[in-house]
């Protein structure tokens, strides 16, 4: 006979069955082996004929009581069971029911879903990782959302500038000039850039990146990607100080080198000219820290997590042509994360300069 599908029916008959198994032992040991304790309690001698007569008589009355107390406690045994289950059912099926109707419609796309926790036990514990997990899922469908608006707007602008020359160009209003075809090339570029950058930042978060994990000399990397960074800095007076400490972590050192880069870059882009950039690497604690000083305009608290999202400007009048694809820092934190580290910037707020810095677990 297959199961009941309920939990209500469910918790029902095991606590019926326990019931039954319960009361079957008890009924062996007071209809079969209770009479012989109870003769030789009453002293009943086998070929005593009074006694023998008196022992049938108590027997019977003792069986018969017996029989009707094993009844009563069935009945009373039934009903606690009944009644017992009942409430175990509804403190146990009515949260599970509504993690079940919650789980339907966050399914069905409502995100927003969440259910009450009641008291701090195993179920409260599984109503609070459910409220995690829904907030967790309406934070992800929230970033894809804005992130499909982002790229969206993100190609528009260069494809609206091609086309426009485009038809410029087949109309003969503009003039196929050596200016024309470097602009139609830049804008082409920057959609290549954007793509190369989406692609990577994908494989990244998905920990698709292919990694070499070693050890990796961090002060070594530091100076290569310094002297790499000088020729851009030196015509606007920006003095590049390396400050490298012996540390050696464990890390893909391409990768490594990339998120040094992008910071260097993102500090010569808003560094004031005639300004001091400072990358330092240290070692404390079982733990490489490589960080990019700027005296550029700094942040203000709620922006030290914002600068890390896709396509967030801290100037929004700042075009993308000239501040990048706007998820170079979103790169950083998932090869930072996909090293085993952590990426964070700290500013002590606006016109203070900004350090962004990458942890990694020492070698």
């Amino acid at each position: 006979m297959p199961l009941p599908r309920s939990l209500r029916a469910r918790l029902l008959l095991a606590f019926l069955v326990v019931v039954g198994a319960t009361l079957g032992t008890v009924a062996v040991a007071a209809l079969l082996v209770g009479p012989g304790y109870f003769a030789e309690a009453m002293g009943h001698l086998p070929g005593d004929p009074m006694g023998e007569a008196m022992g049938e008589a108590t027997q019977a009355a003792f069986e018969d009581a017996m029989q009707r107390a094993l009844i009563a406690a069935t009945i009373i045994a039934v009903v606690s069971a009944t009644v017992v289950s009942l409430a175990v059912a509804a403190r146990i099926a009515g949260p599970v029911g509504a993690l079940a109707a919650a789980a339907r419609r966050i399914a069905g796309g409502h995100y927003a879903e969440r259910v009450p926790v009641a008291d701090p036990d195993e179920l409260g514990e599984l109503a609070t990782s459910f409220n995690e997990m829904a907030s967790s899922l309406e934070a992800t469908e929230r970033r894809r959302l804005q992130l499909v608006g982002d790229v969206a707007h993100e190609l528009r602008t260069p494809l609206t500038t091609l086309d426009g020359y485009l038809e410029g160009l087949e109309d003969g209003v503009i003039a196929p000039s050596e200016e024309t075809w470097r602009l139609l090339r830049a804008e082409t570029g920057r959609l290549t850039r954007l793509v190369n950058d989406l692609s990577e930042l994908w494989r990244a978060e998905a920990l698709q990146l292919p990694l070499r994990m070693e050890a990796v000399d961090a002060a070594a990397v530091a100076a290569e990607v310094v002297n790499r960074f000088g020729p851009l800095a030196a015509p606007r007076g920006i003095h590049l100080d390396l400050r490298a400490e012996p540390a050696v972590a464990r890390g893909d050192r391409d990768r490594v080198a990339q998120v040094l880069a992008n910071y260097l870059s993102n500090a010569l882009r808003h560094a004031p000219d005639s300004s001091v950039v400072t990358v330092t690497t240290s070692t404390a604690d079982g733990e490489v820290t490589l960080s990019v000083a700027d005296q550029g305009p700094g942040l203000a608290r709620d922006q030290l997590e914002a600068v890390f999202e896709r396509f967030y400007r801290v100037d929004a009048a700042r075009s993308r042509a000239s501040g990048g694809s706007g998820i170079g820092l979103a790169i950083v934190r998932a090869l930072a994360g996909a090293m085993g580290g952590r990426a964070w910037a700290a500013s002590a707020g606006p016109g203070t300069g900004t350090t962004f810095v990458l942890d990694l677990p020492a070698a």
